[in-house]
């Protein structure tokens, strides 16, 4: 049934920004602590003081202020969190060389045929455990073992906070057949909902039907879901693979008409994505507008431009070309920019730009110039450089937990496919 000899690690940290917040201010220890926007933004994280409560990862505040209304509410310092993921990232990777990110606090590691370095693969999870809270200064980890991949990530879930557990596989179909349905990746809650009907409630009920019966009603769903239900799953630790897309978004305090204000948050975006594309030798062709009303419609609308790019101002300026031409349907709550179609090789000018940044020569003074302000806040803080428009309107850096909160879910989805 499974490799022999193989072993999946999954680490997870333990509330990721809320413990860094608490670590950084001791004040904070033992208190619930959140995250997130002050008004209409969600929550990133929360302390497991704070989740007593019932509040967690991606609810909006308002709901968290009415469940924990004396909880610390905190705004993200999405830099230092950056700061911290490095060092994470740095330190497993001296356990393995197949190390794959899947967020900036967890990763899978593939622990396979590493004894004689660490000895048993349990012992080799308690010095990660260990090496991670040594290097960060007192941040726990919570780490998962097993044959694969998706009951690794279960694995890890079963024992936090600082926990760890090891699945065996000759421990799998009892594990199994115990498990939840909602806890198998990829069953979302209308698919639950759907399979509740059916009485399939946990992974040893999925059995009562043939593997090819969930293939003809569910598709890929039901062939993952049998695959699943039965312990298998041939994905590899993946170290690195390209990044589809980098965007940023919002959701404004108040719901807006004002296209200025919208303008002003597709700089800040532009920003957050441009200088996001350089750090990583990125450009792309595809630039995306998305757009959420206040009745929660979403709509996105893109340009496919001749040539890559990755200069805040390109990236800006082809954003409000397409608001410019967007006749908007209500008042917005949400607003976004993203940047994908990319290519290897340098950024290139822009063909279907506004006249002022047609020509190649403005597109190359617009990437030294970027690289320029991006080594001053480097080296001095990302406050060091502030453009006119965004110092008048102010930095709107407590924004930023939306954006993560956001991706960070974004990704558990892909995750589960």
């Amino acid at each position: 049934m499974f490799r022999p000899g193989r072993w999946i690690m999954h680490m997870d940290m333990d509330a990721f920004f809320a413990s860094i917040e608490q670590l950084d201010n001791p004040q904070l220890r033992g208190r619930p602590v959140v995250v997130g926007g002050e008004h209409r933004g969600v929550v990133s994280t929360c302390s497991y003081e704070a989740r007593r409560f019932g509040i967690r990862s991606a609810m909006p505040v308002a709901e968290a202020r009415r469940r924990c209304p004396h909880a610390v509410y905190i705004r993200p310092r999405m830099q230092r969190y950056a700061e911290m993921s490095a060092l994470v990232r740095e330190t497993i990777a001296r356990f393995s060389p197949r190390v794959e990110m899947a967020s900036v606090d967890e990763a899978y590691l593939d622990a396979t045929g590493l004894e004689r370095l660490f000895g048993p693969v349990e012992a080799m999870g308690y010095s990660l455990k260990e090496a991670v809270k040594t290097a960060t200064g007192g941040l726990t980890c919570s780490v998962g073992i097993a044959p694969v991949k998706f009951l690794a990530k279960i694995a890890s879930e079963q024992r936090k906070p600082d926990g760890l557990f090891l699945l065996a596989p000759e421990a799998v179909p009892a594990f199994l057949a115990a498990l939840p349905v909602t806890a198998v990746p990829g069953v979302g809650r209308h698919f639950a909902a759907e399979l509740a009907s059916m009485g399939v409630k946990n992974c040893a009920d999925v059995s009562r039907y043939g593997a090819d019966f969930w293939q003809r009603r569910y598709g890929k769903a039901g062939a993952v879901l049998w695959a699943r239900a039965h312990g298998e799953d041939p994905r590899e630790v993946v170290p690195w693979s390209p990044p589809k897309s980098e965007s940023a978004e919002v959701t404004l305090d108040e719901d807006t008409l004002d296209r200025e204000l919208l303008r002003t948050w597709l700089l800040r975006h532009a920003e957050r994505v441009g200088a996001s594309l350089r750090r990583q030798g990125l450009a792309g062709r595809t630039v995306t507008l998305k757009i959420k009303y206040a009745d929660f419609r979403q709509i996105t609308r893109q340009v496919t431009l001749d040539r890559r790019v990755c200069s805040t101002e390109s990236i800006y300026e082809t954003a409000c070309a397409i608001l410019d031409r967007l006749e908007l349907a209500g008042r917005v709550r949400l607003v976004g920019v993203g940047v994908s179609g990319f290519e290897a090789g340098a950024p290139a000018q822009l063909s279907l730009m506004p006249e002022k940044a047609a020509a190649g020569e403005e597109e190359k003074k617009r990437d030294k110039l970027n690289m320029a302000v991006d080594a001053l806040r480097s080296r001095y803080g990302t406050k060091a450089v502030v453009r006119g428009r965004l110092f008048e309107g102010g930095s709107g850096d407590h924004e930023a937990e939306a954006i993560q909160a956001e991706r960070a879910e974004a990704h558990r989805i892909r995750e589960r496919r």
